[in-house]
């Protein structure tokens, strides 16, 4: 049985890591936590040349000092048994800021491939890489590859496969001389005993590498199963708080204050040094990427321009999905038609038909029709993504949020609560400050996630049928303003009153998007919104047939005399000030906690309405609600409550999990009803001056 050999990618974010990976592994992805930890581990196997491979995405991280949860895990699998070889991913149009990890990966003593990516994009801004010269200053291989275009995939993996086992089989040639060893420039003589340049690719001066010496000297006695000493070494000088706590070592006269800046800034004096020597042309730069930059993240224009590209993408989520659920209704009506017409021929009795026709393909079918519309918002948000965008988005933010109180770095999961509520609150881990992570994880789910796209697409269409787009629009608005407003709010509370500190990151490279990444990241959505249909709403359809069918006499045709209703009606004083005292509204919404979409499945079947997304099925729950007298007023409150409260219970569970509290879970829960209530108020007080 051939030998399965570990690979870890590592590269900094927005570096085209992810996009590599998936170019090898496509969609057989197995997603899960590292264990232990709530940071999110991505794995895929594939064969090649007759060898297993295990692939493993690590967080996305500019350095191996623990600042974050991230930076933590990619460090300690790295040093673990677990990895073979590390394929460094490194943006090759921006090779000065990427090396910094370059070489904090080869300290680790592991075998590292640094893979040039997006080459193509060097091409194109007329520079050139010596890729020669560069594994000889490394002593590593260096293979050029472009993830977008899969060129060079081969290569890095034959190039994996024979470097196990080989932490620095290239041969080290800094041109420094002997009478210079240790020294960056060949301006600068050294007097260092050893010959470092010839063993290391980092070589620091000779006052740090006496250090290191003497320090490796005592670890080899105090630990002598510990291995790569010199790592630990300068770990110990940097102060790391991990490394001096697990291998304390005795030595206050080498240890006697904090050499992490020396460190630091002589690692980029080498990279200078490097990027003097590998780099032609290197003063160009991308002219599209500058123009685009200076409207793009301009102070002032930033987020307006933010704001109409989202508008964008609600208008074509709105008419091409609009287009396409035409067709996906006309299946669920031949569907639905032919199953009853099925059940009465064979006799089946009225209570099973009515679960399987009333409850579950009207609960089911009712939220499958939306499936056009998640499909555009996600091309839309995965086309934004893969493009370079949404880092812009977080840098325009970066200023708001400081003001708040937050770190810059917070709005990134808010952007990421457009598409899911789960992943943005995990994403929240990314935040150094623990206090900024729980403010982060109780604002994030106020942004809509598209969970709640069907309920917008619904009520907008039925009630605001000339504004939609705008109606479903202004929702997603809302959650940002509310977020806004709640952070302000907890800061004003906040004994601290500190200033969030500012956003560090990488602005990439604008670029094409991968059709592969694309499809890759809209059908692990799609496989979600369908798993979820098939599974939770599935299951919340039977239970709500089984609420509304059955009451303390038993089974009953009429609504009124069930648990249901008696469950809503008994709620219906808490909704009536904001518009949505209707025991079967009050009851959609108990129901949506278990999903959002479950909103509008729970709609049809409480109105019996069957294709409630479809023309006959909307005038017809229009008519049921009009006769109430639940109208315009009453529809954007409940848009307006359904996007505030309660999130779904996979991201309760989140919270609950990423916290390791029932108590700020259950706070959580409560703030967002709170909120949800105080806010519909105010939009249904003044929605009614209007309607």
């Amino acid at each position: 049985m051939p030998h399965e050999i570990s690979i870890g990618f590592a590269g900094n974010p927005n570096c085209g890591k992810t996009t590599l990976f998936n170019a090898y592994t496509g969609a057989n992805l197995k997603v899960a936590n590292w264990p232990g930890v709530t940071v999110e581990k991505k794995e895929g196997r594939f064969q090649f040349h007759n060898s297993d491979y295990r692939l493993v995405d690590l967080p996305g991280a500019y350095s191996l000092t623990c600042y974050t949860m991230e930076e933590q895990v990619t460090r300690q699998y790295i040093l673990s048994d677990e990895v073979d070889v590390i394929i460094d991913v490194a943006d090759a149009s921006a090779l000065q800021r990427n090396l910094y990890l370059t070489l904090q990966l080869i300290e680790l003593g592991k075998p590292v491939i640094l893979a040039l990516n997006m080459m193509d994009i060097v091409e194109k801004r007329g520079m050139e890489i010596d890729t020669h010269r560069l594994p000889e200053m490394l002593g590593i291989p260096v293979i050029p590859v472009s993830a977008r275009r899969k060129t060079g995939l081969d290569i890095l993996m034959h190039a994996a496969a024979h470097h196990v086992g080989c932490p620095s089989d290239t041969p080290l040639i800094h041109h420094h001389g002997s009478e210079e060893a240790g020294s960056f420039t060949q301006s600068t003589r050294s007097r260092h005993r050893h010959q470092h340049h010839s063993e290391f690719a980092m070589v620091y001066s000779d006052l740090i590498e006496d250090k290191i010496d003497q320090l490796m000297d005592e670890l080899q006695g105090r630990y002598p199963d510990l291995g790569n000493y010199r790592w630990y070494a300068i770990k110990l000088l940097e102060g790391d708080e991990e490394i001096l706590e697990k291998y304390p070592v005795n030595r206050p006269d080498v240890l006697d204050r904090s050499y992490e800046p020396d460190i630091i800034n002589q690692k980029y004096d080498f990279i200078d040094e490097i990027i003097q020597e590998v780099m032609v042309n290197k003063e160009e730069k991308s002219a599209v990427t500058d123009k685009a930059d200076a409207l793009l993240t301009h102070s002032i224009l930033g987020l307006p321009v933010f704001l109409l590209i989202m508008a964008l993408v609600f208008f074509l989520t709105f008419t091409v999905g609009d287009w396409l659920k035409e067709y996906f209704q006309m299946g669920l009506d031949l569907f639905s038609g032919g199953v009853l017409r099925w059940l009465e021929a064979l006799g089946v009795a009225p209570m099973l038909t009515s679960l399987i026709v009333d409850g579950i393909i009207t609960g089911v079918g009712g939220i499958l029709t939306f499936l056009p519309n998640i499909i555009i918002l996600f091309l839309a948000l995965a086309f934004l993504e893969d493009s370079g965008y949404m880092a812009r988005v977080a840098y325009v933010m970066d200023g708001i949020m400081g003001r708040l109180g937050l770190s810059g770095r917070a709005f990134i999961p808010m952007i990421l609560g457009f598409g899911c509520s789960v992943p943005a609150i995990m994403a929240s881990r990314a935040l150094e400050n623990k206090r900024d992570r729980y403010k982060t994880m109780l604002i994030t789910p106020f942004m809509s996630c598209s969970a709640r796209l069907p309920i917008y697409v619904l009520f907008s269409q039925m009630f605001f049928p000339d504004h939609a787009m705008l109606a479903a629009y202004s929702m997603y608005l809302l959650g940002v303003l509310v977020a806004v407003a709640a952070a302000f709010v907890m800061r004003l509370f906040d004994p601290e009153k500190k200033e969030g500190s500012g956003l560090l990151i990488e602005l990439p490279e604008y670029k094409a998007p991968s059709a592969h990444t694309i499809f890759i990241y809209v059908w692990e959505k799609v496989k979600d919104y369908l798993t979820r249909a098939g599974t939770v709403i599935f299951v919340a359809s039977i239970i709500m047939w089984a609420l509304l069918n059955f009451g303390p006499s038993g089974y009953s045709t009429d609504m009124s005399n069930t648990f249901g209703s008696l469950l809503g009606r008994w709620l219906v004083p808490f909704f009536a000030p904001v518009g949505l005292g209707y025991w079967q509204i009050v009851v959609a919404l108990i129901a949506g906690v278990s999903a959002k979409e479950v909103v509008v499945s729970s709609c049809a079947v409480l109105f019996s309405v069957n294709n409630v997304n479809s023309a006959a099925g909307m005038a017809s729950l229009s008519a049921i609600l009009g006769g109430m007298g639940f109208g315009p007023a009453n529809a954007l409150a409940l848009m307006s409550f359904s996007l505030l409260y309660i999130p779904c219970a996979a991201t309760l569970a989140t919270i609950r999990k990423e916290t390791g509290s029932w108590r700020w879970m259950i706070f959580a829960a409560v703030f967002q009803v709170a909120v949800a209530w105080a806010v519909s108020f105010v939009v249904y007080r003044l929605a009614l001056l209007v309607w």
